[in-house]
């Protein structure tokens, strides 16, 4: 079983509780990593359970948005 660092809710992850079976997050959609501030990989690596990991993905997505919105000319 694994924890999650937000809200820790206990939770299985496949990949880290070494189940040999495809993880639930695997059915997500992918990050462009060329979206993420430099560092938050480590800052933030591990596994989040089902209910945080969309919200870490919608923040870090909101994050880009907002720092990278082009201003109108």
């Amino acid at each position: 079983m694994s924890v999650c660092p937000r809200c820790q809710a206990v939770f299985t992850c496949a990949m880290a509780d070494n189940t040999g079976q495809a993880c639930w997050c695997t059915a997500l959609p992918p990050i462009a990593f060329k979206k993420l501030p430099d560092g938050v990989l480590k800052m933030d690596a591990s596994c989040f359970c089902p209910h945080c990991l969309p919200q870490w993905k919608a923040e870090r997505e909101a994050e880009y948005q907002r720092d990278n919105v082009q201003p109108e000319a």
